[in-house]
């Protein structure tokens, strides 16, 4: 008849990792096919191959940082602020980004204004939900997570427990500003000031010590109050390194590393004992940003296109790379490249520049010297100017969680429907397809009466029923139109006998189109996924994504449309998302 055919098919996956992972790849799938990401990387030593492999990083989204008409400050830093109570299912979180809120810090030329947005990270699109205007521009920030205290019916020790885990703010005054970490709810539990009123222009915590850099060339260094949360004031202790100011710190266990001009600095956090090395040879070039990876410490400096590796231990330099010449094919006529971000994450270390251009280069995942051996990537999507800032997000789903969202979804799909279920229950197989023939309809199967799953008086399923897995349902449409072979269950003999130009399609051709978004279509299936003892797999799912900020968008090797012009100045969020990982 020549009208499009839509029917529904299920797949029986073997357990909830392979189902969520499944779900996750072809989430990325239909990223991969927009417009900024075909292609979104360059390989400079390949002529020819300009598309980068499916595992690489892909655009998610951009939004813009702030909604004012005025002229939009400076990004100063971003921090992820994990959620304190999982809000998605194992299902919806595979296609989500990583859940929690995304503070972002700016600052105006006016020395008496600052802010934060908030951004929700639980929704399709991340959005602003709360901001918070400070007294100065908010120059750093650090997420401080508070120390693990036993269950105990004190009041004191229930107050510690709430605000356990806080964020310090450090501002151009000199104040540092204390917040309590429950999603939106910020409330500003200790306000202090640095000796001497000096700008504070990086923090810093390890388990006991809270550092603070100053813009004096000092390290003030403030110890945890027994058994709470927040610093204890009058601990307060000086470090000097030298008369230039204190650009970034890098804390190790209980040490931190500190860097004045092209010097660092390892501080004992409980000695305050020292030992300084030089990281450049040369006094003008600061050391800008550290980032950790296995046995080494990546360096990036305020001048010059290199970036330095240093052993962890010994101190010795082990590794230069220079970041130029992986970039200089696609900007003619820059000749300096500077670096202003640097970020370790998934076996990556991601460089930004101050051109708004983004770099990756393959780093080892396993604890040892993380040379870089690998061919770097250039992204092709940019910012118009310096990229401000590389944050990871996180999120992580344990194996309770994924065993638990998955046996809950089962009863209750179970429960529900198990009289018409039985009713109506067929004799297919539950991985089989099948389809509808008619103008648009949807063709449904009910077949999931083994889905009602009893539960014991301990919790816990019945023997019989705990080898039930999940099943994935997904709607399919016709799809003759796109080119490749076509997707049916006939025999290849059959196909070669009918026309391959023929109008007419069979029922079950097409392809899939999206996901479901019926929350009846997850039900449990029949897969084994748990160990003799019932208990789920011992792995936890981690799903990740890069932020990026900076002034603008813009498309590398693509003259600049007008509405990039328009939004040139404009400050904004480049977003990456990450395929899933599984760990053990």
């Amino acid at each position: 008849s020549g009208r499009p055919v839509s029917f529904m098919v299920v797949f029986n996956t073997p357990s909830p990792l392979s189902k969520i992972s499944w779900v996750n790849r072809l989430h990325l799938a239909k990223i991969a096919q927009r417009e900024e990401n075909t292609p979104g990387w360059d390989c400079a030593e390949d002529d020819d191959k300009t598309k980068a492999p499916f595992w690489c990083p892909l655009l998610a989204c951009r939004l813009p940082v702030s909604s004012s008409k005025t002229q939009p400050p400076k990004l100063e830093a971003a921090l992820h602020v994990p959620a304190q109570c999982t809000l998605l299912g194992f299902c919806a979180a595979s296609t989500s980004l990583p859940q929690g809120y995304l503070w972002v810090t700016s600052g105006g030329d006016c020395p008496s204004q600052g802010q934060v947005e908030i951004f929700s990270l639980n929704r399709t699109t991340p959005r602003i939900v709360k901001s918070i205007q400070l007294g100065a521009p908010a120059l750093c920030l650090e997420y401080v997570i508070g120390p693990t205290i036993e269950a105990k019916e004190t009041e004191e020790v229930q107050h510690a427990a709430k605000i356990a885990n806080t964020i310090c703010v450090g501002l151009q005054n000199g104040n540092i500003l204390v917040y309590g970490s429950i999603d939106t709810a910020a409330q500003c539990l200790l306000t202090f000031s640095s000796p001497e009123g000096c700008p504070v222009l990086c923090l810093k915590h390890s388990v006991s010590f809270l550092f603070a850099g100053l813009s004096n060339g000092k390290v003030s260094v403030y110890r945890r109050k027994p058994g709470e949360s927040l610093w204890d004031l009058e601990s307060c202790r000086l470090v000097t390194l030298g008369s230039a100011p204190v650009c970034t710190l890098l804390t190790l266990e209980d040490a931190v590393w500190a860097s004045c001009a092209n010097r660092v600095t390892v501080i004992q956090g409980l000695s305050l004992h020292t030992q300084s090395f030089e990281a450049h040879p040369n006094p003008a070039a600061s050391v800008s940003h550290m980032v950790r990876s296995g046995g080494g410490v990546w360096m990036a400096f305020s001048q010059g296109s290199s970036i330095h590796l240093f052993h962890t231990e010994t101190l010795e330099h082990l590794q230069e790379i220079n970041i130029s010449t992986r970039s200089v094919h696609l900007t003619p006529g820059q000749n300096t490249v500077r670096v202003t971000s640097l970020l370790i994450c998934q076996g990556l270390l991601w460089v930004g520049t101050a051109q708004g251009i983004i770099l990756t280069f393959p780093v080892p995942t396993l604890e040892g010297i993380p040379k870089i051996t690998g061919k770097g990537m250039t992204s092709l999507n940019a910012h118009c100017g310096p990229v401000d800032f590389l944050v990871p997000t996180f999120s992580t789903l344990s194996p309770d969680m994924l065993k638990r969202d998955s046996l809950c979804n089962g009863s209750d799909q179970g429960s529900e429907g198990e009289d018409e279920e039985r009713a109506t229950r067929k004799d297919d197989a539950p991985g089989d397809m099948n389809g509808g023939v008619g103008g648009g309809e949807t063709a449904r199967r009910s077949d999931t009466s083994q889905d009602s799953a009893p539960y014991t008086s301990e919790g816990s399923l019945s023997g019989e029923e705990k080898s039930k897995g999940v099943l994935l349902q997904y709607r399919l449409r016709s799809t003759l139109q796109l080119p490749g072979k076509r997707l049916t269950a006939k025999p290849d003999q059959e196909l070669a006998i009918g026309s391959p130009d023929s109008p007419e399609h069979s029922p079950e051709d097409g392809s899939i189109y999206e996901l479901s978004e019926d929350p009846d279509v997850w039900v449990r299936g029949r897969p084994t996924g748990w160990d003799k003892e019932g208990q789920g797999r011992r792995n936890k799912v981690t799903s990740a994504a890069i932020f990026s900020g900076g002034r603008g968008y813009r498309r590398i090797g693509e003259r600049p449309s007008v509405a990039n012009c328009m939004d040139s100045s404009e400050s904004t969020l480049l977003v990456w998302q990450l395929p899933l990982t599984l760990t053990p």
